[in-house]
């Protein structure tokens, strides 16, 4: 009798199936499943993020947790299928989630009946330059735009051109949307405020609401994101008609940038406008669960790429499958860099052609014999179709040529810092990019005990709190950006956080030893805007640190870059640079192997016994190279594969598994980094518990207590197991004085450093302090004794 009812409900639900089936089938039109067309393996992609879309619509009974407005409610036990009004219930529904509007993107106009245009002026305000007249015209002649990469030199106006190029990719490709991706938190940030005010042009423009947001595990605590106004519907749900832009206009109403709340989490790259950091492309190469809603929206996109000289092999190495199914995509892709390897721009442009048109790619390829070693300076490349198109010449030469005088200066600390200050004494910016957050404290420390009150000294590196990285780089910006009120004396100390996306001006550089391009991107905010500078700084000079001799570098600095890259710098970096006509010229020659054979043949390599140890370099280098390709490979997805057995069954076996709510876990991933931790530091004394600016934790929002996070230094947690001794401890201390977190939504699973009344404490064999001038420091507690 059991098995006759279970027959009996498999029959069912078969038939209940077949009866979905049927109705899907007529209603797309078709009379049997045979008519059907063959779909291809991104096709199936882009199909089952859709049908994930659709699944988790269709499953949402309400928009959002307050449940005032119903999407699809469920339906009661009592009704069948035939008392469902379904095209009332999907209007319904589908009018209440659709709260923006599609941006329909329009032609650059460079010329009207009047003559030219300057479409820059019209974006920005400000006249464009003839480099960026012409490449914003060769972009626009392409017929078939796929991959543009862009190489010119630092402060050139290279995001004004790909924000153009974007808006005129769009509309050539039928994209309604753009993602610009960056290396971090902070150029993401900086890069939002910019983006933000593009975009809300383009909504003034057609009188829309357009979704934006800012995609990095930080986002929520951005204070421009938070003052964007909520989407709210677009629709007027009496008469079930969209209210037009016209209607709009003439009720006195501009367009908008808006934040789509339904959009977050898996949901996050449906948004049409995005910043955000390069792991959300990156993502795109990684086996892990809802990644077919990940390739949907960037599917609709136009993806710009900034700073991307600035990803190691492993990143690379995701870098290149995204580019693959990008290429598959027909997505338009703008690569941006002033120092970017050849051999690196090659393998870029081979990946998207490889994703587009498969392994035929190389018998359809039309391009200049020399495109593969091609070093003019600017040069933009355009991958139009499968054909190859150069621009080299730009006709007269846009802004002046600087000559910086390079300097090895091998001092130690204590006098460096009064050489430093010795340099400004008569009113200048000197910036001092150092290569680790430790040596970057050390360094301020002693600058501060050397200078007296007429010198302001500045410290950034990524070891601050939210709140307080956040109001540095504010204060940086308004001292030393564009238009800034410079300070007549200020040191400027950073780590790798000052060398990328930020629009600031030393009179005087100094820098630890870095490969060629990071030297080159530090030099760039030399002299950078066109001011008055002090008599003894109008010449801009770069001093190099570290160097301790011929091929001996500081241990910090050989960890962080290795030795084969800083020897080639070393080698090649002369007494002088002329920038931009030195930029690709000296990149090329220290990451490319042919090069190799001129440094051990150098009459000072050969005089100093120095061969021996660059082959040794050589070959470390190669070895990092080949192990960091074959890890990344471990958890990617396959090249999309267009033969017509080709399906998605098993695309995601051995996934990742879970990456977690903060993301952390997701840029290790990408980004073959160590695991790291985060905690919120709190300061706990007899009075009770505050934040470190002295407000009791009582008295503040959950969300400004979560703001309060940093990450612990790498140093701390560098083995498995004082990574989990570290999280055992803290979640004991969590329990002890924040066992109520696990019930808030903004601090539900963050673990406290409570901190005592000198804002320090130990955990581990570690002594950690905080102060709002160094930001987190350590040191064993061996030191102490």
């Amino acid at each position: 009798m059991k098995e006759a009812h279970r027959q009996e409900l498999a029959q069912s639900w078969q038939d209940a199936q077949q009866r979905l089936f049927d109705y899907g089938l007529a209603l797309a039109g078709y009379q049997n499943a045979e008519e059907i067309p063959e779909v291809s393996q991104p096709e199936a992609v882009l199909l089952e993020g859709l049908l994930i879309m659709a699944d988790w619509l269709a499953s949402s009974e309400y928009l959002d947790n307050s449940h005032r407005e119903p999407l699809f409610p469920l339906i009661r036990v009592d009704q069948s299928f035939q008392d469902v009004d379904l095209l009332k219930r999907y209007q319904n529904g589908i009018l209440t989630w659709k709260r923006t509007d599609k941006w329909e993107p329009r032609e650059v106009q460079l010329t009207n009946a009047n003559g030219p245009v300057d479409p820059y002026f019209e974006r920005w305000g400000f006249r464009a330059h003839h480099t960026q007249l012409v490449m914003t015209k060769a972009i626009q002649d392409a017929l078939d735009p796929g991959m543009v990469v862009v190489e010119a030199g630092m402060g050139s106006g290279k995001t004004e051109v790909a924000l153009l190029a974007a808006e005129e990719l769009a509309y050539k490709t039928g994209r309604n949307g753009v993602y610009m991706g960056l290396p971090t938190q902070a150029t993401s940030n900086a890069m939002f405020e910019r983006f933000l005010r593009w975009a809300k042009q383009l909504a003034d423009q057609e009188g829309k609401q357009l979704s934006i947001d800012l995609a990095h595990s930080k986002s929520a605590f951005n204070l421009s994101l938070r003052a964007l106004p909520r989407a709210t519907n677009v629709y007027d749900r009496d008469e079930l008609v969209a209210k037009t832009p016209a209607a709009r206009r003439l009720q006195g109403k501009t367009g908008a940038t808006v934040v789509d709340s339904w959009l977050t989490g898996k949901k996050e790259m449906l948004n049409d406008f995005i910043v955000g950091t390069i792991d959300n492309l990156l993502l795109m190469g990684l086996k892990k669960k809802h990644l077919f809603l990940r390739h949907l929206g960037f599917s609709g996109k136009v993806v710009i790429l900034d700073e991307v000289h600035a990803y190691d092999t492993y990143m690379t190495s995701y870098l290149e499958r995204s580019l693959n199914w990008l290429g598959a995509y027909h997505v338009p892709v703008i690569l941006l860099s002033a120092t970017l390897p050849v051999d690196k721009r090659n393998v870029l442009l081979r990946a998207y052609l490889r994703g587009k048109y498969g392994r035929r790619y190389q018998s359809q390829l039309v391009a200049p014999a020399d495109w593969e070693t091609a070093q003019a300076y600017p040069l933009l490349t355009i991958l139009d179709g499968s054909e190859i198109k150069q621009t080299t010449k730009f006709g007269p030469t846009d802004g002046v040529s600087k000559n910086l005088r390079v300097q090895r200066l091998n001092l130690p600390d204590t006098e460096l810092a009064t050489a430093i200050l010795q340099k400004i004494q008569d009113g200048g910016v000197a910036g001092v990019i150092v290569n680790t957050v430790r040596r970057a404290q050390e360094l301020t420390k002693l600058i501060l005990d050397s200078c007296d009150s007429r010198v302001e000294v500045m410290l950034l590196h990524s070891a601050y709190l939210a709140p307080d990285r956040a109001k540095q780089e504010r204060e940086l910006q308004a001292k030393i950006g564009k238009n800034g009120q410079r300070p007549n004396r200020l040191v400027v100390v950073g780590t790798q956080v000052l060398e990328q996306s930020l629009d600031i001006d030393f009179d005087v550089l100094y820098t630890d030893i870095a490969p060629m391009d990071l030297i080159l991107q530090r030099a760039g905010r030399l002299h950078r805007h066109a001011i008055t500078r002090p008599k003894e700084l109008q010449n801009p000079e770069v001093f190099i640190m570290g160097i301790q001799g011929l091929a001996t570098y500081d241990a910090g600095d050989q960890a962080v870059y290795g030795q084969y890259l800083l020897m080639k710098t070393d080698h090649f970096l002369g007494d002088t640079i002329r920038l931009p006509e030195d930029i690709s010229p000296l990149v090329q020659k220290v990451y490319s192997s042919s090069t190799d054979a001129e440094v051990k043949k150098s009459e000072q390599a050969q005089a100093d016994g120095e061969v021996n140890e660059f082959e040794q370099a050589q070959a470390d280098f190669a070895q990092l190279q080949c192990d960091s390709k074959k890890k990344a490979k471990v958890f990617q997805i396959a090249k999309p594969n267009f033969k017509p057995d080709a399906t998605i069954h098993s695309w995601l076996d051995n996934d990742y598994g879970d990456l977690g709510k903060d993301g952390q876990k997701a840029s290790a991933a990408v980004r073959d980094i160590q695991e790291s931790l985060e905690v919120i530091l709190v300061k706990c004394t007899n009075q009770g518990a505050f934040l470190l600016d002295g407000r009791p934790i009582q008295k503040v929002a959950s969300r400004e207590i979560a703001e309060q996070v940093i990450r612990i230094p790498v140093a701390i947690t560098a083995y498995s197991s004082e990574l989990d001794a570290a999280i055992t401890e803290l979640e004991k201390r969590t329990q002890k004085y924040f066992a109520e977190w696990q019930l808030d939504p903004w601090l539900r699973g963050d673990l406290a450093l409570p901190l005592d009344d000198h804002l320090s404490t130990t955990l581990g064999r570690w002594r950690l302090t905080y102060s709002s001038k160094l930001g987190l420091s350590y040191a064993k507690e061996d030191d102490y004794d």
